[in-house]
């Protein structure tokens, strides 16, 4: 089987709970949107234990990127997974100058970032965000980092948003995972492993699946054909359904409109 990050493709037959379980998964419809919740409730599995909840849509680059019925289902499913208060810093990791890598970097751009501004509204939730780049470039790997920046902020939570890897080609930029497991990339040669063990909070993630191991060989991908458009509409969406999970006093319009500030 192709690398995948996304939880439901491992489980969803069943074939990878092991012998006595451990696994359950459920799927609703809201709307144009099936959103499946994954609970992995023992360790040693494919997935590191916790909760994993996909929605899938209609392709991303074709929906409106102010789509209030998936930024309201999304953010409802993001507000579960986090603290209900305090400080959260989120985290847009990936390579902004590689197209299918750039969705953390990219989403980062429309977090309403509350931290150092003064806004004319009560009860804000204080927000930071950062594009950190890669650590090649940098010289420092992601994980020192993130723990400069934790130990900076003093978040209650660490949002990373990253692109994802997905055996499913009709899946490509089509849907969205979010986690309370960290960020646990499936290809084990990948230096992107956040987790709440590692950084001392909790350490959720999201993002949308950009690449797909090519059948030829693993070093070859595949990405969506309109990916442009999937990562230009896939972020902004993503950055809204954040703001309205973390702002809730809001609504997807003011958020918008402030976050373009």
């Amino acid at each position: 089987m192709r690398y995948t990050d996304m939880a439901d493709e491992l489980f969803g037959s069943g074939q990878e709970a092991g012998g006595d379980g451990g696994v359950r998964l459920a799927s609703v419809r809201r709307g144009g949107v099936t959103v499946t919740r994954v609970e992995v409730a023992r360790d040693g599995l494919a997935r590191p234990r916790g909760r994993y909840v996909t929605l899938e849509t209609p392709s991303l680059h074709l929906l409106d990127e102010r789509d209030v019925s998936l930024i309201e289902t999304a953010a409802a499913e993001l507000a579960a997974l986090l603290p209900p208060a305090g400080p959260v810093l989120v985290l847009g990791v990936g390579n902004r100058r590689v197209t299918a890598d750039a969705l953390g970097p990219r989403t980062v751009q429309h977090v309403l970032v509350t931290m150092g501004h003064a806004l004319p509204v009560q009860g804000i939730r204080p927000v930071a965000a950062v594009a950190p780049g890669v650590s090649q470039a940098a010289g420092i790997s992601l994980q020192a980092l993130a723990a400069a920046l934790v130990e900076a902020v003093r978040p209650t939570a660490l949002l990373c948003v990253d692109s994802l890897c997905t055996a499913e080609p009709e899946r490509l930029g089509r849907t969205i995972q979010l986690s309370d497991t960290g960020l646990a990339p499936a290809q084990p040669r990948s230096g992107r492993h956040l987790d709440a063990a590692g950084l001392g909070l909790p350490v959720v993630a999201a993002g949308i699946p950009t690449l797909m191991e090519a059948a030829e060989g693993r070093d070859l991908v595949v990405a969506p054909r309109a990916l442009d458009s999937v990562i230009a509409h896939g972020a902004a969406l993503l950055g809204a359904a954040i703001n309205r999970a973390l702002q809730p006093r809001l609504t997807v319009n003011q958020l918008c409109w402030l976050a373009s500030q």
